[in-house]
């Protein structure tokens, strides 16, 4: 590794001006990969939906997909009043294509659609539309589980059956409705229209979804990104890309190229295709595109060599026999002096290669000269794919594999749990909405552990008492319990095989309304609700295996006759306050008398009956190790502080290696603001609950932890975690460059807006001796290009790693802002547990703020070189 010599090149021929390029004589057949699958004509042509705005109000669309299947287009319709009766008339509006949703500017005039006004104006015109790129679909939901058919059951609710009809506007039917959920939090949300047929629009769609991702495996990231882009910047629908598109391309892919001159590199490029006048006129082709990227990219720098080339020739040799420049590598070679000398893979065979040989063969990729036939050499453009592709990814394959049942058959206590706080907040604690759509969010994103606050709401037409969840004495909206339960019913029917999913139930009802939450979730949930009997509190917790496909409850479950001193999230302020006091109480007394008096919660049996995790107030390690395993603690984020400043972290561990503990952010967040999980971690906490609907840093450090084990919710303890005594971990030193970065987008993944300007922060999450460690480092700024951004590759960044088995490695892109009063914008990012990262040259499959890689994220990456220069503590 040390013989890599990253940076300024030699007068050696490698940075000279590249070859002309030989027409292309391969086509390229991603662009019509889906045209293949039958769908109606109809589904061409359009088909009437409504969908539901931001505001919940139902609007009349056309639901569209384009001739090549990847676009899904959202037309808006404009309905007529006929002769002032309630007949309604639809005809599409016209529409301005647009590559990024636009929002939806309400009726003419500005008046809003609900009430009168309406009625009065006879036409209802709605001037929004929208465009769906199926390659930024992440899930497609059937039902109205989001927060804009919450509100558009709110609005119905306070609308007439006439008052609807007079507007066109029917019934809400949950049978006819679905959700596309795109660029990580958005939300399409429709309900077909009457007559129509949702089960064929999804089974059309996941048809169309699952050849996407299938055909998508066998291209290159620039015909993926150029894809992705296409609709956008052929304006004239002419299906070639001609000078003054050229300009427009550029900016998309962020590479900076000053107006002037865009017009003299089309005609250089042209120049060099051979192409005739008239074809110059009509402009490039898809497949001639892809190739001008690669171009692009490859002739970028005329002073800094392109890494990959760079590592080429420093790994095989720069000449092949005859002193030619090497332009392909033998997979002999490729085994021996790249997979286990650089890579360290020492498990890869000859037989390994020869499948990514043959994966990299079938690749389309930029027609280029150097192209190769041979099924056992591979080219230096086949190794740069390989470079960056998910085969060679910084995160070990092997940990981020869903592991086998019998993996999972430990008591739960030796697992980490995904866990979520507030969980039905969608901003702030105290002024957000609340919706059920957030635990939705939260499952699909790997999260077992959430957190309801249930209060006594009103009474239904019949007296029965309706629990309902909200951040209790503040100004946050209520959603109805019931509708939180039924949300869990169906992610399980869809999910069989999901590992529990616990319910973390602060309860702050009366009895009646107690009883009215046991029996909603028993009539709901069926048997996916776990009932614990009394033989199994004695012993050793369940296991994720043994609980699988269930819901299982965490709140109060006192022994009968006994005073419930049970501990909730309300005591984080006493928490805050008295940490010192409550650390010292600890020390001196085995009682454990605290500034709170214990006084008796009542609690309804027929919810006791169904809790197996019942929380109670700490009073001491030794009485706590002494409870039964289903007895449990939840403590604020300041008392995980207090326990490790004060030395106890070590009882902390051995508590935790057969009990459960849950922590949660400070009262004080009033933001949704996190603490840093690394701590809790360190201590064996199993439940680390953090403010999900904040994407920060503490948030993607998470979503590392629980990449590990197919983002199940739940990763099993390392072994140091589960040994009786002290263990030292042993520091790991690891070196880190930045090499380059591939198809970066804006932020956002917006399609408008300057080039950007992209640096790298390289953070390291780790704790020792009881104490955070956070270290970060910062590559320099590359201006005006994301497209292929080269960082300097003399500067190395170096990490000593005191808790290898905990700590977590965060790579996040920036975007350096042009004016120096405003603040730099976050990009993409990837946390990697250190535990889980892979030495040598890999690549670093970036995420957004939501943790997806699609649309625009689905092909932005980082080049990187990793080194350990000491053995990795023991996982």
């Amino acid at each position: 590794m040390d013989r890599f010599r990253i940076g300024r090149s030699s007068n050696n021929g490698i940075d000279q001006p590249s070859d002309p390029l030989p027409q292309p004589s391969r086509r390229i057949n991603f662009k019509s990969a889906l045209q293949g699958i039958q769908v109606p004509d109809s589904f061409l042509h359009g088909i009437s939906m409504f969908k539901v705005g931001s505001n919940g109000r139902l609007e009349p669309v056309t639901f569209k997909l384009s001739k090549d299947r990847f676009i899904i287009s959202i037309l808006p319709r404009k309905i007529e009043r006929v002769g002032g009766s309630s007949l309604m008339r639809p005809s599409i509006l016209s529409r301005k294509r647009s590559g990024a949703s636009q929002t939806s500017m309400g009726s003419i005039g500005g008046d809003s659609i609900d009430g009168s006004s309406v009625l009065d104006a006879g036409v209802l015109s709605l001037l929004s539309d929208t465009d769906v790129d199926i390659g930024s679909i992440d899930r497609i939901q059937s039902g109205q589980m989001t927060l804009k058919f919450e509100m558009a059951r709110k609005k119905e609710r306070r609308q007439s059956i006439a008052q609807r009809n007079s507007m066109g506007i029917p019934m809400l039917d949950e049978k006819r409705s679905f959700s596309l959920i795109f660029r990580g939090a958005e939300t399409l949300d429709l309900m077909v229209d009457q007559g129509g047929d949702r089960e064929e629009v999804l089974y059309i769609l996941h048809s169309i979804i699952g050849q996407y991702e299938s055909a998508k495996l066998k291209v290159g990231n620039e015909v993926l990104l150029l894809r992705y882009i296409w609709n956008d910047v052929d304006r004239d629908d002419s299906n070639t890309i001609n000078e003054k598109e050229m300009g427009e391309l550029l900016n998309r892919i962020n590479f900076h190229v000053k107006e002037k001159s865009t017009g003299a590199m089309y005609q250089k490029f042209v120049k060099t295709l051979g192409l005739t006048k008239a074809q110059r006129k009509q402009g490039l082709s898809f497949d001639q595109c892809v190739t001008l990227l690669h171009k692009t990219k490859r002739d970028m720098a005329t002073w800094q060599v392109k890494p990959v080339t760079q590592l080429f020739y420093d790994i095989f040799g720069q000449f092949m026999t005859k002193n030619k420049i090497r332009k392909k590598v033998s997979s002999t070679s490729f085994l021996n002096k790249f997979l286990l000398t650089v890579q360290g893979e020492d498990n890869k065979t000859m037989e390994s290669v020869m499948q990514i040989f043959t994966k990299l063969h079938q690749l389309e990729l930029a027609d280029v000269s150097n192209h190769i036939t041979e099924q056992n050499y591979i080219s230096l453009e086949q190794f740069e794919a390989y470079l960056l592709s998910r085969d060679n990814d910084i995160f070990n394959p092997r940990r981020e594999q869903v592991c086998k049942s019998s993996e999972m058959t430990k008591p739960l206590s030796e697992y980490w749990i995904n866990s979520s706080h507030n969980t039905y907040l969608t901003g702030d604690q105290l002024t957000s909405k609340s919706s059920v759509e957030m635990y939705t969010k939260a499952l699909y994103r790997g999260c077992r552990c959430l957190e309801l606050d249930v209060w006594d709401g009103a009474r239904d037409e019949f007296g029965n008492p309706m629990p309902v969840v909200y951040h209790g004495r503040t100004l946050t909206s209520k959603i109805m319990f019931e509708d939180i339960i039924k949300s869990f019913d169906v992610f399980l029917m869809l999910n069989p095989k999901t590992y529990p999913i616990i319910l973390s139930l602060e309860n702050h009802c009366s009895i009646p309304f107690q009883q009215a939450m046991a029996t909603q979730m028993k009539s709901i949930l069926g048997r996916h609700l776990y009932v614990p009997d009394e033989s199994s509190l004695r012993g050793s917790l369940p296991s994720p295996a043994q609980l699988r496909g269930k819901v299982v409850l965490k709140g109060r479950r006192p022994p009968t006759g006994a005073i419930d001193d049970y501990d909730t999230d309300d005591d984080a302020a006493d928490d805050d306050l008295t940490e010192m006091q409550s650390v010292r109480t600890e020390k001196t007394s085995v009682t454990g008398n605290t500034k709170k008096s214990q006084t008796s919660v009542k609690i309804a049996p027929e919810l006791a009956k169904l809790t197996l995790f019942h929380g109670t107030k700490f009073k001491s390690w030794g009485e706590s190790g002494q409870a039964l395993t289903h007895h449990m603690h939840s403590f604020s984020e300041s008392r995980v502080r207090s326990f490790c400043k004060h030395n106890q972290s070590q009882s902390w561990i051995q508590y935790n290696q057969t009990h459960i503990s849950r922590t949660f952010p400070s009262g004080n967040r009033t933001n949704s603001s996190n603490y840093s999980p690394i701590l809790a971690w360190a201590t064996g906490c199993q439940m680390v609950a953090l403010n999900l609907q904040t994407p920060d840093e503490m948030v993607r450090m998470n979503y590392g932890r629980f990449r590990e084990n197919g983002e199940q919710g739940y990763v099993q303890k390392p072994s140091t975690l589960m040994m009786k005594g002290v263990t030292e971990p042993r520091t790991t030193h690891i070196e880190v460059k930045i090499l380059s970065g591939s198809c970066i987008p804006k932020p956002k993944g917006v399609s408008d807006g300057e080039c950007i300007n992209p640096y790298v922060s390289i953070s390291l999450f780790d704790c020792s001796d009881g104490r955070e460690a956070t270290s970060t480092q910062v590559t320099n700024t590359v201006f005006n290009n994301g497209f292929s951004p080269i960082w300097k590759f003399e500067d190395s960044f170096h990490f000593d790693v005191k808790n290898a088995c905990v700590a977590v490695m965060q790579f996040t892109v920036m975007d350096k802002n042009s004016t120096p009063t405003k603040t730099d914008e976050f990009i993409a990012s990837a946390s990697i547990p250190i535990a889980c990262m892979r030495q040598g040259i890999r690549s670093v499959q970036l995420s957004d703020a939501h943790n997806t890689r699609s649309g625009a994220f689905d092909f932005a990456s980082l080049l990187v070189l990793v080194k350990f220069q000491h053995c990795q503590a023991e996982i």
